[in-house]
């Protein structure tokens, strides 16, 4: 007996020496700190990564106060606070703070042991750095509401604060104006001194234009050579003519570029109010848009003010509304199909389908132009309807010709997925082809929520239940991009090509990109990037872990017949 007490005792002790092996091991190779403390032995002890944090020790109460003095004052308080959470019985508690010379964010987390009576018997606090991934959040905080090139709000954020504005003048009984604002001729500047130093030209005047913002004076970079200026109450210093004068003396000065070139610049600008023009939001920019092309036409350089006839004068003169009524969706409309690759492997994962018009007299009119105006006309719907079918159809054809496993991406309209009857429409047109809906990508962009984000949600969310993938296009260009994520049944997310363009030369951008992998990635959808064109953009982003490639590197939009001859060099190696 006594022998095996002996041998139990032995085993006992290297059992204990192997925990206290494996402790060691972890406290050596962890990148935080902690700080154990016995209550009963009334004992300190600091572990693991400690001197990356601390140029002190901590062996009594007293010397908690060193850790007092070194993170700033704002967080002092709640540091004393959150070590001793046993004052009110919790047993567990996490924070961040600051520290002063050295700018480490850190992650305090406090966990205490109670024995059976209540009494607490053991605290440990672990120190984290996270600077890093604060450093992150700030920057997709940051995102979502400005613009990267100028430092204005971007559009969609814009749209925000404008129908916040209008909805204050309506209770106070004031006016809002809207100042839509355009280089006149920057085409010259891009084609002749290069895109650039057209982007350079750009983020000057915006940040000139920084300078102007104030609490009723909000300003957003819209897009390319364009800028919004929404005023609340425009009266005195913040009148529009007294804004418009202080621009117009700025831009008689040239704006002065990196490699030394001077650029001189007009605006034409278009002008109107709440509630004159307009009730809506979207509806003020738009005719501000409108009268700013009456500027234009009237020589440029001016300033425009919205009124009716101009409004039915430029409503008479888009002929392209009354093209898509008269159009013949097989003699006018064709699809055409981009690639999409997967970047690990080079594997074809799928296409997305993409409209293309020419009219009767033979031209080629871009999506970018005859899309917007079949959203506002309500056109968009049988057209969208056509896109669908058609797609389908030939995507059902490769199938079952080729058997090779492909997504079929199709994009979406805010009018076309708000009017009901469209899912049912979607589902009757896959089982006539007898397509799964797993097989099916429905592409969405950031502008398709802003007026009716629960409906449009709840419509995604059904498609979602029905196999359907969803896609969210052109992120990181709204204002709302990070709290969609939290409500929208997501697949994939589709990183904007504004972000691929600039990403080998501009830090800030290409910490926002590796932000945006990182974070969805940890969210669990799939990432693909738009617009990849170079070999150096595409090896670049596969080694931040991108999903999916998509651009003209790897494949440019392409009538069925080329996806047809991808399909048949693939499956001919297959067999």
């Amino acid at each position: 007996m006594k022998g095996n007490g002996t041998q139990q005792l032995a085993q006992e002790n290297e059992r204990l020496r192997q925990d206290e092996k494996m402790l060691r091991l972890l406290c050596e190779t962890s990148s935080s700190a902690f700080i154990y403390y016995n209550y009963l032995e009334d004992r300190f002890e600091t572990m693991a990564n400690w001197d990356h944090f601390f140029d002190f020790s901590i062996s009594n109460m007293e010397d908690l106060s060193k850790l007092y003095d070194r993170v700033e004052e704002q967080y002092e308080i709640p540091l004393r606070e959150g070590l001793f959470i046993e004052k009110n019985g919790r047993d567990r508690e996490s924070f961040e703070i600051k520290l002063k010379e050295s700018r480490l964010c850190i992650e305090v987390e406090v966990n205490v042991v109670y024995d059976s009576d209540g009494k607490p018997t053991d605290k440990i606090i672990r120190f984290k750095d996270v600077t890093k991934l604060t450093a992150q959040k700030d920057e997709l905080t940051y995102m979502a509401y400005y613009d990267m090139l100028t430092g204005l709000y971007n559009r969609n954020y814009f749209v925000r604060l404008l129908g916040e504005f209008l909805r204050r003048a309506e209770k106070e009984g004031k006016n809002v104006a809207v100042m839509f604002m355009d280089f006149d001729d920057f085409r010259r500047v891009n084609d002749g001194m290069g895109i650039i130093a057209g982007d350079e030209l750009v983020q000057l005047f915006g940040q000139y234009l920084v300078g102007l913002m104030s609490s009723n004076v909000v300003i957003s970079h819209f897009s390319t050579d364009i800028y919004c200026i929404a005023i609340y109450d425009p009266c005195g210093a913040r009148s529009v003519d007294t804004i418009y004068r202080v621009i117009r003396e700025r831009l008689k000065k040239p704006f002065k570029l990196t490699d030394g070139q001077e650029v001189t610049m007009t605006v034409s600008v278009g002008v109107s109010e709440y509630p004159e023009a307009a009730l809506g939001t979207l509806e003020l920019i738009n005719c501000a848009e409108i009268v700013m092309f009456k500027a234009k036409s009237r020589g440029k350089d001016k300033i425009q003010y919205f009124d009716g006839a101009i409004l039915e004068e430029f409503l008479q003169t888009v002929t392209i509304q009354n093209k898509l009524k008269e159009v013949v969706f097989e003699q006018n409309f064709t699809m055409y199909f981009q690639p999409q690759y997967y970047a690990e492997n080079g594997k074809l994962r799928g296409v997305e389908a993409l409209i293309r018009w020419r009219d009767n007299k033979g031209d080629m009119i871009s999506p970018a132009v005859f899309i917007p105006i079949a959203e506002r006309n309500g056109t968009i719907v049988p057209i969208g309807n056509w896109v669908i079918e058609k797609s389908v159809q030939i995507y059902a054809q490769w199938r079952d010709k080729y058997h090779y496993p492909l997504v079929l991406s199709l994009n979406v309209s805010a009018v076309q997925c708000k009017k009901r009857g469209f899912i049912d429409c979607l589902m009757r047109i896959l089982e006539k082809y007898d397509v799964s809906p797993g097989e099916i990508e429905v592409e969405v962009t950031e502008t398709i929520l802003i007026e009716d984000f629960d409906y449009i949600s709840e419509q995604l969310s059904v498609l979602k239940q029905a196999g359907v993938r969803i896609s969210l296009d052109d992120f990181g260009t709204g204002f709302s991009s990070l709290s969609y994520l939290k409500g929208l049944p997501i697949d994939t997310l589709k990183i904007d090509k504004t972000f691929v363009d600039t990403l080998l030369t501009d830090k800030n951008t290409k910490i926002i990109t590796e932000s945006i992998i990182y974070m969805v990635k940890r969210l669990g959808y799939e990432t693909v990037a738009e617009g990849v064109e170079t070999r150096e953009q595409f090896q670049y982003l596969k080694e931040l872990g991108c999903d999916m490639i998509q651009g003209y590197y790897m494949g440019r939009p392409m009538p069925s017949g080329g996806i047809a001859d991808i399909l048949e060099k693939l499956t001919a190696k297959v067999g």
